[in-house]
């Protein structure tokens, strides 16, 4: 098919695109230019603003996409205007987000018809209702699939941790620093290749299975947070790290700053059920957590991008919170 991908060069992306290629389709980024993705030679190119909707119509105009993949889409608006641009496409295929749904969830695993409200965050909110949009139009302007990935990890990407994205956590675990844990370590989280989960997406394309129809592509290998960490260490060929447990609250008043992820993402413990995708678009999940590790940290070295172990003030409050923890102690021995 001759596909149109809005966002083509992202860290999901990047993989779709190469994917599309290696399958036989014609390929046309629409992005800003601004992206050091390296993509295959066959792939077209048209550069504008993902707001301007001129820009929108003059690419579809350009490219007659049979099939249109929307990598960022973030709002209600966005999503109403490419209803509007992209009238007549065969199919319309929307990144979402399981941050759709409620949270904690009513039960686990969580299916594609968990319940949405009220929303966990406004980008979970303004993604749910882009997600109407596109399927409220399925039918009429063109056939909609939509895509819900949960923690997509991967070569261009970060490796997340209790404090988000920075990379100085990498050096942390390196060096054999202690690391801060949320919570008691044992809540569930389920990091995905972006290899995985952009395979899910062009098996979609043009895949009638997929029309009208929407879809986790999670991780198969939920583990604790404790076992997150240890994992990584392994892929570093680190120390067993040192875990140093700390309640959400408590995180969440000291770092606000710091803690935003925390408080919208991580603090839940969440199993998605991936086997309505295994069942329409043959999904597997083929990365394991700690390979997808090594080659992500890898993919960081060779840029030089993991900054150094004390670049934030973690020790200082490892160490107030091991003092307070001792004083309790002592207080009631």
């Amino acid at each position: 098919m001759d596909v149109l991908t809005i966002g083509g060069t992202g860290l999901i992306s990047t993989a779709i695109t190469r994917q599309l290629v290696d399958a036989g389709h014609e390929v046309t980024c629409f992005t800003r230019g601004e992206s050091e993705a390296r993509l295959p030679d066959d792939v077209s190119f048209v550069h504008g603003d993902r707001d301007d909707d001129a820009a929108l119509a003059a690419a579809r105009e350009r490219v007659a996409p049979e099939c249109v993949i929307d990598m960022v889409c973030f709002t209600p608006e966005q999503a109403r205007a490419a209803v509007e641009v992209f009238d007549g496409v065969e199919q319309y295929l929307f990144c979402s987000t399981v941050d759709v749904y409620h949270r904690p969830p009513a039960a686990n695993p969580v299916t594609e018809d968990a319940p949405r409200e009220p929303p966990v965050s406004e980008y979970g909110a303004n993604k749910a209702a882009a997600e109407d949009i596109f399927l409220d139009a399925h039918g009429d302007v063109f056939a909609a699939t939509v895509v819900r990935p949960w923690s997509t990890y991967g070569e261009g990407g970060p490796v997340l941790h209790t404090f988000g994205t920075d990379t100085y956590y990498l050096d942390r675990v390196r060096q054999g620093k202690p690391i801060v844990v949320h919570g008691d370590g044992s809540s569930l989280w389920g990091p995905c290749h972006r290899d995985d989960v952009a395979a899910a997406f062009v098996a979609a394309v043009g895949n009638r299975d997929a029309y009208g129809e929407a879809y986790h592509v999670t991780s198969e290998e939920v583990i604790t947070w404790n076992q997150y960490h240890e994992t990584v260490a392994r892929a570093l060929d680190a120390p067993e790290p040192e875990l140093v447990h700390v309640p959400t609250d408590v995180l969440r008043e000291v770092a606000p700053d710091r803690t935003g992820m925390l408080r919208d993402h991580f603090q839940f413990s969440t199993v998605f059920d991936n086997g309505k995708a295994r069942r329409d678009l043959g999904y597997e999940y083929t990365i394991p957590f700690e390979e997808g590790v090594r080659r992500t940290v890898e993919w960081l070295d060779e840029r030089d991008r993991i900054k150094p172990w004390d670049t934030h003030d973690d020790d200082e409050l490892v160490g107030v919170w091991r003092d307070a923890t001792a004083d309790v102690v002592d207080r009631f021995a």
